[in-house]
């Protein structure tokens, strides 16, 4: 009695370890009763009937990554590339995911491998290195579509990598040095422009400014010679009232008086110690006896003594009647 107590007590703890089943976080069990989907056990603690009811499949409702491997894809100009991309989903109905589809991963592989060779294949070599935010919109389109029915969210497609043959690689960066240095001879161009407005700008202005300059120059010089003229007019004018008024005394007065200043110049030359005037004596006596005559009428009036004023005795002269000046 007491070993068929045990035996019976053993079958239950046997029984009650088969019939608890704790699921964890971020999974879903599905439970078959009978080889049957009955239901989807949440992440906690279930009890199933044992030999009756087990747990089916073990599906992971966190987002996954799946990585496409590279792909060789010949786009619209016949043109060789290398593909690489990565899918990103999640899992919305455990019970289709785990009986809608055999194998989701490979399936979600397929499906957008082919409808990657599908999308870059009606596209150029330019538009497929060129559009990638368009190739991973339509990808997303498609294989979320695709795949709705197995309870699966596509969140998103990328493209990692596009590779496009050697000799395509290197026609690129010869254009793109080509483009570069288009851009750099532009620029310099435009600079070299640029320089030579400001440049034949600054000419500009500096003529202007040489022109006003030159032209004010002008001005004052014309009033200038305007001004020496009515000087020279004040003067003459002045000259000839003392003639009018003193006669020929007047005119010996201003002929002597140059020619003493011209005298006087050729005595201060540096190199003369000895000049020689072929002219009479007597030409210079009278001329300072003018001199003489008028100072002595001019002074007169004003003498009341009524003092004489003599003429400068002559200066001697040499034998032959040339005066002699010596320094």
């Amino acid at each position: 009695m007491i070993y068929a107590l045990v035996a019976l007590v053993l079958v239950l703890l046997v029984f009650l370890f088969m019939s608890v089943r704790v699921v964890q976080q971020g999974y879903v069990y599905t439970v078959e009763r009978l080889g049957k989907f009955t239901l989807a056990a949440e992440p906690g603690l279930h009890l199933i009937v044992p030999f009756v009811d087990r747990v089916g499949r073990k599906i992971n409702m966190m987002e996954q990554v799946l990585d496409i491997p590279g792909q060789e894809i010949i786009t619209r100009d016949n043109a060789m590339v290398g593909v690489d991309a990565v899918v990103f989903f999640q899992v919305l109905d455990a019970g289709k995911a785990a009986y809608e589809v055999y194998g989701l991963n490979t399936a979600i592989m397929a499906l957008t491998t082919t409808n990657l060779r599908t999308v870059m294949g009606s596209m150029d070599l330019d538009e497929t290195l060129s559009k990638r935010d368009e190739i991973n919109a339509k990808l997303l389109s498609v294989v979320d579509h695709a795949t709705s029915p197995w309870g699966v969210k596509i969140t998103r497609v990328e493209i990692k990598d596009i590779r496009p043959p050697i000799d395509i690689s290197e026609a690129m960066a010869r254009q793109m040095k080509a483009e570069r240095l288009k851009r750099a001879e532009i620029l310099e161009a435009e600079g070299d422009r640029a320089s030579r407005i400001l440049r034949a700008e600054g000419e500009k202005q500096s003529a202007i400014l040489s022109a006003e300059g030159k032209r004010e120059a002008a001005f004052r010089a014309a009033e200038a010679r305007e001004r020496g003229a009515e000087a020279e007019a004040k003067a003459t004018q002045l000259v000839s009232d003392a003639i009018g008024q003193s006669g020929a005394q007047a005119i010996n007065y201003f002929v002597a008086q140059e020619y003493t200043r011209a005298i006087a110049k050729f005595a201060e030359s540096p190199n003369a110690k000895t000049i020689l005037f072929p002219m009479e004596a007597t030409q210079l006596m009278g001329t300072l006896g003018g001199i003489g005559e008028l100072a002595k009428e001019v002074l007169g009036k004003g003498d009341p003594a009524g003092q004489n004023v003599s003429a400068p005795p002559p200066s001697a002269a040499s034998p032959a009647g040339v005066p002699v000046v010596r320094r």
